[in-house]
């Protein structure tokens, strides 16, 4: 007695067999590169205008500190 399996056909969408220029475009950047190089700017341009604040705020709370 033999045993036949069968199993159902899968098709993958064309889209992702055969991706056309309308899916990818040249030069297309990924979303998390923008995030990140977003995210990096904004970093440089708030420490660029808090950086001395930050230091006076810094140095305030050291000296402040009394031994015991």
């Amino acid at each position: 007695m033999k045993i036949q399996h069968s199993l159902p056909e899968f098709h993958l969408p064309r889209e992702l067999t055969h991706p056309s220029s309308k899916n990818i475009e040249a030069g297309d950047v990924p979303g998390w590169v923008l995030v990140t190089l977003m995210t990096a700017g904004l970093v440089t341009v708030v420490w660029a205008l808090a950086d001395q604040a930050l230091r006076n705020w810094f140095a305030e709370a050291i000296s402040s500190v009394v031994s015991p």
